[in-house]
């Protein structure tokens, strides 16, 4: 039962942290550096 309980606890926490990023507009920061590395690791920025 307490294995339970944690389990649906964290899943709510890593729910929770995952909308608040998005509303807070951390999506477009991700993409942004995802897309600078790409760059660099090929050459062209």
């Amino acid at each position: 039962m307490k294995e339970k309980i944690m389990r649906y606890g964290i899943l709510g926490l890593s729910i929770s942290f995952i909308v608040l990023g998005y509303i807070r507009g951390e999506v477009r920061t991700v993409l942004k550096k995802a897309i600078n590395i790409c760059l660099e690791c090929i050459g062209i920025g």
